[in-house]
Protein backbone atom coordinates (compact mmCIF):
# COMPACT_ATOMS: atom_id res chain seq x y z
CA UNK A 1 0.00 0.00 0.00
CA UNK A 2 1.46 3.16 -0.87
CA UNK A 3 1.94 6.03 1.81
CA UNK A 4 -0.70 8.42 0.47
CA UNK A 5 -3.09 5.71 0.73
CA UNK A 6 -2.24 5.65 4.59
CA UNK A 7 -3.59 8.77 4.97
CA UNK A 8 -6.94 10.26 5.34
CA UNK A 9 -8.69 13.28 4.83
CA UNK A 10 -7.95 14.99 8.08
CA UNK A 11 -4.41 14.27 7.46
CA UNK A 12 -5.00 15.89 4.02
CA UNK A 13 -6.72 19.11 4.97
CA UNK A 14 -4.09 19.40 7.79
CA UNK A 15 -1.29 19.37 5.47
CA UNK A 16 -2.87 21.57 2.83
CA UNK A 17 -3.22 24.50 5.16
CA UNK A 18 0.19 24.26 6.48
CA UNK A 19 1.82 23.88 2.93
CA UNK A 20 -0.04 27.14 2.26
CA UNK A 21 1.59 28.67 5.91
CA UNK A 22 3.67 25.93 8.18
CA UNK A 23 3.14 28.53 11.18
CA UNK A 24 -0.39 28.03 11.20
CA UNK A 25 -0.71 27.07 15.09
CA UNK A 26 -2.40 23.51 15.48
CA UNK A 27 -5.30 24.89 17.46
CA UNK A 28 -6.36 27.27 14.18
CA UNK A 29 -5.94 24.00 12.16
CA UNK A 30 -7.96 21.92 14.65
CA UNK A 31 -11.12 24.51 14.16
CA UNK A 32 -10.76 24.58 10.57
CA UNK A 33 -10.60 21.00 10.38
CA UNK A 34 -13.09 20.40 13.11
CA UNK A 35 -10.40 18.05 15.28
CA UNK A 36 -8.89 18.96 18.79
CA UNK A 37 -5.40 20.47 18.65
CA UNK A 38 -4.10 17.03 20.56
CA UNK A 39 -5.55 15.28 17.32
CA UNK A 40 -4.07 17.73 14.84
CA UNK A 41 -0.73 17.15 17.50
CA UNK A 42 -1.22 12.92 16.79
CA UNK A 43 -1.65 13.22 13.20
CA UNK A 44 1.42 15.45 12.22
CA UNK A 45 3.57 12.99 14.24
CA UNK A 46 2.30 10.06 12.14
CA UNK A 47 2.65 12.17 9.13
CA UNK A 48 6.63 12.31 10.33
CA UNK A 49 7.25 8.87 11.25
CA UNK A 50 5.64 7.77 7.81
CA UNK A 51 8.31 9.87 6.15
CA UNK A 52 5.58 12.31 4.62
CA UNK A 53 6.34 15.37 6.32
CA UNK A 54 10.29 15.70 6.72
CA UNK A 55 10.28 19.05 8.71
CA UNK A 56 9.79 22.77 8.26
CA UNK A 57 11.83 25.28 6.02
CA UNK A 58 11.61 29.07 6.19
CA UNK A 59 10.73 30.86 2.64
CA UNK A 60 13.52 33.97 2.88
CA UNK A 61 12.89 36.51 -0.07
CA UNK A 62 16.53 36.18 -1.33
CA UNK A 63 16.47 39.56 -3.20
CA UNK A 64 15.62 41.69 0.24
CA UNK A 65 19.07 39.93 1.16
CA UNK A 66 21.50 41.07 -1.42
CA UNK A 67 21.16 37.68 -3.49
CA UNK A 68 19.23 39.65 -6.84
CA UNK A 69 20.15 36.58 -8.96
CA UNK A 70 18.63 32.80 -9.42
CA UNK A 71 19.22 30.69 -12.20
CA UNK A 72 19.02 27.52 -13.65
CA UNK A 73 21.81 25.27 -14.39
CA UNK A 74 21.67 21.84 -16.64
CA UNK A 75 25.42 20.44 -16.29
CA UNK A 76 26.49 17.92 -18.67
CA UNK A 77 28.04 15.03 -16.61
CA UNK A 78 31.13 12.42 -19.21
CA UNK A 79 29.39 9.75 -17.58
CA UNK A 80 25.90 9.84 -15.60
CA UNK A 81 27.65 6.66 -13.69
CA UNK A 82 29.25 10.18 -11.94
CA UNK A 83 26.10 11.38 -10.57
CA UNK A 84 26.77 10.35 -7.46
CA UNK A 85 30.45 11.87 -7.18
CA UNK A 86 29.04 15.20 -8.45
CA UNK A 87 26.40 15.74 -6.80
CA UNK A 88 28.26 15.04 -3.65
CA UNK A 89 30.81 18.14 -4.43
CA UNK A 90 27.51 19.96 -5.73
CA UNK A 91 26.43 19.99 -2.28
CA UNK A 92 29.36 21.34 -1.14
CA UNK A 93 28.84 24.89 -2.97
CA UNK A 94 26.43 27.13 -0.86
CA UNK A 95 24.66 28.84 -3.36
CA UNK A 96 23.43 25.62 -5.23
CA UNK A 97 20.14 25.72 -3.83
CA UNK A 98 18.27 22.89 -5.07
CA UNK A 99 19.82 19.90 -7.53
CA UNK A 100 17.76 17.32 -9.54
CA UNK A 101 19.06 14.00 -11.42
CA UNK A 102 17.07 14.19 -14.65
CA UNK A 103 16.18 12.90 -17.55
CA UNK A 104 16.42 14.74 -20.99
CA UNK A 105 19.79 16.54 -22.28
CA UNK A 106 20.71 17.24 -18.67
CA UNK A 107 22.01 14.95 -16.26
CA UNK A 108 21.27 17.26 -13.50
CA UNK A 109 19.28 20.67 -13.33
CA UNK A 110 20.52 22.91 -10.42
CA UNK A 111 19.03 25.75 -8.79
CA UNK A 112 21.55 28.83 -7.89
CA UNK A 113 21.08 32.02 -5.68
CA UNK A 114 24.09 34.64 -6.51
CA UNK A 115 24.45 38.20 -5.10
CA UNK A 116 25.23 39.40 -8.83
CA UNK A 117 26.04 37.65 -11.81
CA UNK A 118 29.78 38.53 -11.25
CA UNK A 119 29.08 36.50 -8.01
CA UNK A 120 27.05 33.70 -10.55
CA UNK A 121 30.48 33.70 -13.00
CA UNK A 122 32.43 33.27 -10.08
CA UNK A 123 30.41 29.87 -9.20
CA UNK A 124 30.28 29.05 -12.36
CA UNK A 125 34.03 29.36 -13.20
CA UNK A 126 35.75 28.88 -9.75
CA UNK A 127 33.52 25.52 -8.18
CA UNK A 128 31.17 24.49 -10.45
CA UNK A 129 33.04 24.10 -13.49
CA UNK A 130 35.92 22.73 -12.08
CA UNK A 131 33.97 19.66 -10.60
CA UNK A 132 35.56 16.18 -12.26
CA UNK A 133 32.94 14.72 -14.45
CA UNK A 134 31.00 17.51 -15.46
CA UNK A 135 32.00 18.15 -18.87
CA UNK A 136 29.92 21.30 -19.38
CA UNK A 137 27.11 23.70 -18.57
CA UNK A 138 24.08 25.90 -19.83
CA UNK A 139 22.77 28.28 -17.46
CA UNK A 140 19.46 30.26 -17.72
CA UNK A 141 18.86 33.16 -15.70
CA UNK A 142 15.63 33.58 -14.00
CA UNK A 143 13.98 37.04 -14.83
CA UNK A 144 11.29 36.46 -12.75
CA UNK A 145 9.55 33.95 -10.58
CA UNK A 146 5.71 33.80 -11.79
CA UNK A 147 4.37 30.69 -9.53
CA UNK A 148 6.11 29.15 -6.69
CA UNK A 149 3.49 26.67 -4.30
CA UNK A 150 2.79 23.63 -3.16
CA UNK A 151 1.11 20.89 -4.84
CA UNK A 152 -2.61 20.85 -3.91
CA UNK A 153 -3.83 17.45 -2.29
CA UNK A 154 -6.88 15.88 -3.92
CA UNK A 155 -9.72 15.06 -1.91
CA UNK A 156 -10.77 11.65 -3.52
Amino acid sequence: MSKIQEIDEVDKKILSILMKNAKTAYTDIAKKVHVSGGTVHVRMNKLQEMGIVEGASLNVNHERLGYDVCAFLGIYLDKSSMYSEVAEELEAIPEIVAAHYTTGLYSIFAKIICRDTNHLRDVLHDKIQRIKGIQRTETFISLQESINRPIELSED
